[in-house]
């Protein structure tokens, strides 16, 4: 065994395949750095030029890219408040705040340090679980998917901020949402308006993306001035390193929770780092900081996060099941170079497996160090007019949402879940849970159809399945232990309080309308199709309805019900910048994405940021060049307009 673990290592330390190893984590570094665009992206780049190259060079190369994205992803998180990948989100809690405080230096190395223990965590769970790890993997049936669902939906009690009534309406809200399209069921379609692009539901990217990234730059561009007041890097690099190594077991524990759930196909880490970022709320002390900038609100869901890689290449390698949609694309990286993935990779193939397991080790050690160089320079964004960098953030925002569907209806989409996070941010109600709320929707719906169809409710007396119960039993009553602590995830509770509680009753009041409508619609089906929207519907208007009650008794008895962050604001608040956005996609649908990207440009610098003339030109020419690369880079046509496809223009202006 030894010499097969050696034999890997010393194959892959030569030049060349360090090189192809170096190419991977610097394409990975970029992608993570731009919002939104993830790893099926960067690997999507990679796959056309793995043709004709050896195992160990293509593994390296993808590995590389893969181990790096949730190290980088982390600048966009904390510098500017925006999730860099869908593994990031929860980062944006505590990283975001200690930038503004200019404490951006310590967030950044604490989540690189972590990130990197985070890897080799992952790799070294790869390394001792790949000859026992069938047997548990195969433990993990439909009932035991299902539990974990309800595990994952029981971290809301810690994340639904002061008030437990908003938390679980906002996680069904979330659920509602991940029940558009087909039913797993039955495959009836739900909610769709009967339109082609709702029928496979809303893309996670985009209602990441509109949820977190929309309403914070929205928000940035009020303020008038740059991210940081001061410099936001600070100079805390060695205290970050100190703060991870304080918290060991947190350190640990998050790890090993990234490469447990990382480890079970149909999971996946799109919700791992709330999962961790709940965990450290439940089980730290003092949480009094928590979504204000307590370092370990940064440190549980990038040790997390990472951890993760080396969990999901455990069903990848040895039963050909992808645990995410990057998985799914390396899955397909694996077989255009030849290798089979199966039970075999634990065999014959024990070698290539090692070979991946260093490369992933390697890589993140190598991402790391690449990332701390790069920091400062990077940093230097937030110091600039946040006016100058939003239409840049909007033009990755809009192309990043793109490759959902690589349709136009894309971006119509994510303006409208991005105003419904503006008024969920405004209002109090927890994005973090509607985002947990999204992701499970359709695995919890799906295990459960499946287990009461395989085994009847007898599958909740399963052992690992009554495990996982008392997990979750845990996981709730320490999630209302701290929700009673009143600790807010959306901001301070009492500078939010309003005197006037009308803009929140109407909003508590469309939300009741919509789960009315929910009920409505899912009624429509057949039972199986219709229980979960029933089930979702009742609990969401049960808990608006709560909230309602307490908003109707005034101002002052309201208590944590009345939060309103534009109950003090003196400005005309976001709704110039929203108009802007729209105006935007206005443009988009009438005369195609470039070209209204171009006018977007020019105006916007003009008008908002007030540049000059040549500033503007050439701030426009950049931008446009940047996405006409982007665009060629991945095959991307972007969408036209109606006026373009009434006169048929050429690319790129098509």
């Amino acid at each position: 065994m030894m010499d097969i673990i050696l034999g890997a290592l010393f194959e892959l330390l030569t030049v060349e395949r360090l090189m192809f190893m170096m190419l991977g984590v610097s394409v990975g570094l970029v992608i993570g750095v731009l919002p939104g665009l993830g790893g099926i992206a960067g690997l999507s780049l990679l796959l056309p030029f793995i043709y004709g190259m050896d195992a160990t060079s293509a593994l390296a190369m993808l590995i590389g890219l893969i181990a790096v994205i949730p190290t980088s992803d982390t600048f966009s998180s904390v510098l500017m408040g925006i999730p860099g990948s869908s593994a990031s989100q929860a980062t944006v809690l505590d990283g975001f705040p200690l930038a503004q405080q200019g404490q951006g230096a310590r967030a950044l190395s604490a989540a690189f340090t972590a990130s990197m223990i985070g890897g080799f965590f992952g790799a070294v769970v790869l390394t001792f679980s790949v000859m026992a790890a069938r047997p548990i993997i195969l433990l993990f049936g439909s009932a035991e998917l299902f539990m974990l669902t309800l595990f994952g939906l029981s971290t809301v009690a810690a994340l639904s901020g002061g008030n437990l009534a908003k938390g679980v309406a906002s996680a069904c809200l979330g659920l509602a949402f991940g029940m558009i399209g087909a039913a797993p069921a039955t495959g009836e379609y739900r909610m769709d308006f009967d339109t082609l692009y709702l029928s496979d539901g809303l893309p996670l990217v985009i209602v990441g993306l509109g949820i977190f990234a929309l309403p914070e730059l929205f928000n940035l561009l009020r303020s008038g001035g740059a991210i940081a007041q001061h410099n936001p890097m600070g100079t805390g690099w060695l205290q970050g390193v100190r703060d991870v190594f304080r918290n060991p077991w947190l350190v640990l524990r998050c790890s090993g929770i990234g490469a447990l759930i990382g480890a079970i196909p149909g999971i996946g880490g799109s919700v791992v780092d709330w999962i961790a970022y709940s965990h450290a709320m439940q089980t730290c002390k003092d949480t009094r900081n928590f979504g204000k900038g307590d370092i370990r609100g940064v440190i549980a869901p990038e040790s997390a996060n990472n951890a993760t890689q080396g969990g999901a290449l455990l069903p990848t390698l040895l039963f050909g099941i992808p645990g995410s949609g990057s998985m799914a694309i390396f899955l397909a990286g694996m077989i255009l170079i030849g290798l089979q993935p199966g039970p075999a990779m634990a065999d014959r193939n024990l070698d290539v497996t090692y070979t991946i397991i260093w490369s992933l080790a390697i890589a993140n050690f190598a991402g790391t160090l690449m990332c701390i160089l790069l920091a400062p320079g990077i940093a230097k964004l937030t110091t600039i007019r946040y006016a100058l960098i939003a239409p840049f953030m909007i033009m990755i925002i809009s192309f990043a949402a793109f490759q959902a569907t690589r349709s136009v209806y894309d971006m119509i989409a994510l303006f409208a879940v991005g105003l419904l996070g503006l008024f969920l941010r405004r209002f109090g109600w927890s994005r973090p849970a509607f985002l947990i709320g999204f992701v499970l929707s359709l695995g919890a719906e799906r295990y459960l159809y499946q287990a009461v169809q395989f085994s009847g409710f007898e599958f909740l007396t399963r052992p690992v399945a009554l495990i996982i119960l008392a997990l979750t039993i845990l996981s709730l009553w320490a999630g209302l232990r701290r929700s009673q602590a009143a600790v807010n995830t959306e901001g301070a509770a009492e500078e939010s309080r309003a005197t006037v509680l009308t803009p929140q009753i109407v909003f508590s009041v469309l939300l009741l309308a919509f789960f009315g409508w929910v009920m409505f619609e899912g009624l429509k089906n057949s039972y199986l199709a219709a229980l979960m929207p029933a089930v979702v519907s009742c609990v969401g208007g049960l808990s608006v309805l709560y909230v309602l009650g307490m908003q109707a008794r005034g101002a002052k008895a309201a208590g944590t019900t009345n939060f309103d962050q534009e109950a003090h604001a003196t400005d005309s608040g976001p709704w110039p910048f929203v108009g802007w956005a729209l105006g935007f996609l206005a443009m988009t649908l009438l005369i195609g994405f470039f070209a209204a990207l171009a006018l977007f440009f020019l105006a916007f610098l003009r008008v908002v940021a007030r540049c000059g003339w040549l500033q503007t030109l050439l701030l426009t020419a950049a931008a446009c060049g940047f996405i006409l690369l982007m665009a060629h880079s991945l095959n991307l046509v972007f969408p036209g307009g109606l006026l373009q496809d009434l006169y048929d223009l050429p690319w790129p202006l098509r």
